[in-house]
């Protein structure tokens, strides 16, 4: 069984390749040694009589690069999904005002996540109101606690707001 920093060097590692990995396939060099591989592959198509070998190679060069970039792609696509998680939720939580209830929006049931989608696509519809009728459409109106899935008692579960001065 793998030791605790045995595991996190290896994860390390694969991030590491990861991310070099998905730097250098969005390079536009990149892009043009693989049109050059296929040039290549399909100029030689009549030196080799457009044998069944020939597609082979390319068929299973495409799959298994394919097949490797799945992971490597979903990976990369992990670690940016969780980064902007990280961001959003600091942003929320210095935000006066905010809800940060909404912190942990991303585990919520598709059903939580559809009624607080709901809540907002009536506040913006609101504000958009406001804003034809020449008032503001800035502020910080109330979320109506029934359309919050993490309501408490018909009311949102509130945390101290900590301002500048106590920090």
């Amino acid at each position: 069984m793998s030791s605790a920093p045995q595991t996190a060097r290896r994860n390390n590692g694969f991030t590491r390749f990861a991310k070099a990995t998905a730097t250098a396939t969005g390079n536009p060099n990149t892009f043009i040694c693989a049109l050059a591989v296929l040039a290549i592959w399909a100029v030689s198509g009549p030196l080799f009589g457009y044998s069944d070998t020939w597609q082979l190679v390319i068929n299973t060069g495409t799959s298994v690069v394919t097949f490797l970039m799945v992971f490597l792609i979903q990976n990369t696509q992990n670690r940016d999904s969780a980064a902007m998680h990280i961001k959003l939720d600091e942003l929320i939580r210095i935000t006066q005002g905010a809800h940060n209830a909404l912190l942990n929006l991303e585990n919520f049931s598709d059903e939580e996540i559809k009624k607080v989608q709901a809540n907002y696509h009536a506040l913006a519809d609101k504000a958009q109101l406001a804003a034809k009728g020449g008032r503001h459409d800035t502020g910080c109106p109330p979320v109506d606690p029934h359309c919050h899935p993490v309501a408490v008692g018909g009311e949102l579960p509130t945390a101290p707001i900590v301002s500048e001065t106590s920090r």
